[in-house]
């Protein structure tokens, strides 16, 4: 006989009462329940967000859950840090190493695992029901191991063991009163560990919503203007703590001591090179199922990278987005497929019978050249529109419609097929969750101007090329993208039932009213007073604006990148404001000579996030792609919950009774 069996036999004597009558089993694994006292054996798994190495970090957003979906749980995570960004406090926290990578072994609060496949998990267990006064509990799991592991506790007190991952364990309770009476209880443990990857673009990977902010200046920091053989400047917010020179001088700022100094200033993501975030909706809605699945852990492999498409980036290479803040800065980003069958194949090697339980999926807005789009959309006639032309930064809608009909369809049938064996041969475990237009007003594309894109002197939308673009994308990108992803377009599927995957899309409707150009009279002060609806945000005068940059009374380092606002999208102010990030992963053709340099000033504004979701627009996205990934997964939604406030900033929320 087994030794599992074994144990199972001596559980079933140890759950006899002293009258020889068999307790009652309930069917709820969580409850094991005899009838005629009320005692139950409840557990569930510790920190079960694996990517964190600090309970702490997860019992935080299991306390923010409780108001009801990722965007109240947002709310109430912000409220708490003045819009300055919660990620900040978390992001050092993560199993990821300097570059972004995951780590292969991780060290969580205090012991060291396997990451991809971990060798057990830590589970809190206790006794509810009418736990008699006074009483002590004779704890025992057994896994098949002998000896099986034995606590001794009071039975008031919760226990702490680390169950074997792969097998059931018996827990089992014997509870002695004070009068020596005797009683049991006992239950079948046995942990669920998800797998979930995260694939895509830019959009999956949470761009726009840096994990540490940009710390801005109060002061101004210039750059330099295309205009032919003139000369032209303007100021702008530094980053804070920069001793250099801030005027457009040749020298020092030109010197690579110089850049060195103002690239350390610059912001923290999760992975710099592919400007990943804890803020990204596939992040949240893993750590959404790991919050309300608490027999379960979710392992979550981050593997969504800015700039790629599914050519470069998904399946080749591409270029780095930028640099982390210390170690080594390597140039390219291995393709994502090529990680994550590599991360399967480390995983199965210690557990043969690991399985990808799902994947997260946004791509196809760069292989149609969005930014492209964007760009051409934003940049005004000039010597700068004429550079970004030259340097491949511009597109036309019928660039990106000879795109969309005659290659992205072999590209998306290739990412199909090769998805299909990674998730069992049904591709239903893949959630593809489509974009949230950026720039609607209910109906109608948002009107043309200077609005939230003063930051450079030469943005202004042009109303007809941004009512061309929504055009395109409402009426042809979008549709296609659903099409493709549910078999009812381009290469035919073999077999629908299983090339047809989970499409989300609900959340469009809520980004409609939620657009670029939405404004309320909830906003930030800062928003109301400071970006001017008509492109008078910035001190045009050279002298003043070298020391006082901005127009309103407000400081720079006011501004709250995470506070609440009625659009859900960045915009080149917002993107400036929260990333001034210069993208390395650029044309040689756009690299600037210095940090003054005019290209510089102009891909600060928008490489760092613009036309982007904001955090609460991920949080709206997770929430939408939640329920399919229940589905997907064969999950159920818990029960409705009560909003409950966090703890006061600085203090745990409780930990699970």
């Amino acid at each position: 006989m087994r030794p599992i069996a074994l144990a199972a036999l001596a559980v079933s004597l140890l759950c006899t009462g002293i009258d020889g009558r068999a307790a009652a089993q309930p069917a709820d694994p969580d409850a094991a329940q005899p009838a005629d006292t009320g005692l139950a054996i409840a557990w569930e798994v510790r920190n079960r967000f694996r990517l964190f190495r600090r309970e702490a970090d997860f019992q935080r957003h299991a306390a923010a859950s409780r108001a009801g979906g990722q965007l109240a749980a947002e709310h109430l995570l912000e409220r708490d840090t003045a819009g300055r960004g919660w990620a900040q406090s978390q992001v050092e926290h993560l199993c990821v190493n300097a570059a972004g990578a995951l780590l292969d072994t991780c060290e969580r609060d205090g012991e060291r695992e396997n990451y991809l496949a971990p060798k057990s998990h830590p589970v809190v267990v206790r006794l509810t029901g009418p736990v008699p006064p006074g009483a002590t509990c004779n704890w025992s799991f057994d896994d098949g191991t002998v000896p099986p592991k034995q606590v001794n506790a009071p039975c008031t007190q919760r226990v702490q063991p680390r169950l074997a991952f792969g097998k059931p364990t018996i827990a089992a309770v014997g509870i002695t009163r004070p009068d020596n009476s005797v009683e049991s209880v006992s239950t079948e443990i046995e942990v669920q560990d998800l797998l979930i990857a995260g694939l895509g673009d830019s959009v999956a990977a949470g761009e726009g919503n840096p994990d540490r902010p940009i710390a801005l200046a109060d002061e101004g920091f210039c750059f330099r203007r295309f205009l032919g053989a003139g000369r032209s400047e303007y100021f702008r917010p530094s980053r804070l703590g920069y001793e250099g020179d801030k005027a457009c001088d040749d020298s020092p700022a030109a010197s690579p001591a110089s850049a060195a100094e103002w690239n350390k200033l610059g912001t923290r993501w999760m992975s710099a090179a592919c400007h990943r975030s804890l803020y990204g909706y596939q992040l949240r809605t893993a750590l959404a199922l790991a919050v309300e699945n608490k027999h379960a852990a979710v392992t979550f492999l981050p593997l969504a990278c800015s700039g790629a498409t599914i050519e470069s980036g998904l399946f080749g290479a591409q270029g780095a987005n930028e640099c982390p803040p210390t170690g080594r800065c390597a140039g390219t980003v291995p393709g994502q497929i090529a990680q994550l069958q590599q991360a399967l194949a480390s995983a199965r090697k210690q557990i043969p019978e690991r399985q990808l339980d799902l994947v997260l999926l946004t791509v196809g807005a760069n292989d149609i050249k969005f930014s492209g789009l964007v760009a051409d959309v934003i940049v005004s006639a000039g010597v700068e529109r004429l550079l970004f032309s030259q340097g491949g930064l511009i597109a036309s809608v019928p660039q990106a419609q000879a795109i969309l009909d005659r290659e992205f369809p072999a590209s998306f049938a290739k990412l199909r097929a090769t998805l299909k064996p990674l998730v069992g041969g049904s591709l239903s475990r893949v959630v593809y969750v489509s974009y949230g237009h950026p720039a609607m007003q209910g109906d109608a594309p948002c009107p043309g101007g200077h609005e939230g894109l003063d930051v450079h002197p030469a943005f202004a939308a042009d109303g007809a090329r941004l009512k061309n673009v929504t055009d395109f994308v409402l009426t042809k990108f979008l549709p296609k993208v659903k099409a493709l992803a549910r078999c009812e377009a381009g290469p035919k599927c073999a077999n629908p039932e299983t090339d047809r995957m989970t499409f989300v899309d609900s959340h469009q409707a809520e980004f409609a009213n939620h657009g670029i150009c939405a404004r309320s009279p909830d906003d930030p002060q800062f928003d109301r007073e400071c970006f001017s609806p008509e492109g008078k945000s910035f001190e045009p005068d050279l002298v003043a604006s070298a020391t006082s940059p901005l127009v309103c009374p407000l400081r720079p380092s006011e501004f709250r990148p995470y506070a609440p606002r009625a659009r859900w999208i960045r915009t080149a102010n917002d993107s400036y404001f929260t990333a001034m990030t210069y993208p390395r992963a650029l044309p040689s053709t756009a690299q600037p000579s210095n940090i003054h340099d005019a290209s510089w000033g102009a891909l600060s504004a928008v490489y760092g996030g613009a036309f982007h979701p904001t955090a609460e627009g991920h949080a709206a996205m997770a929430d939408a792609a939640l329920p399919a990934a229940r589905q997907a997964l064969g999950l159920t939604a818990p029960p409705e919950v009560i909003a409950q406030p966090l703890p006061p900033p600085g203090q745990q929320a409780a930990p699970p009774q």
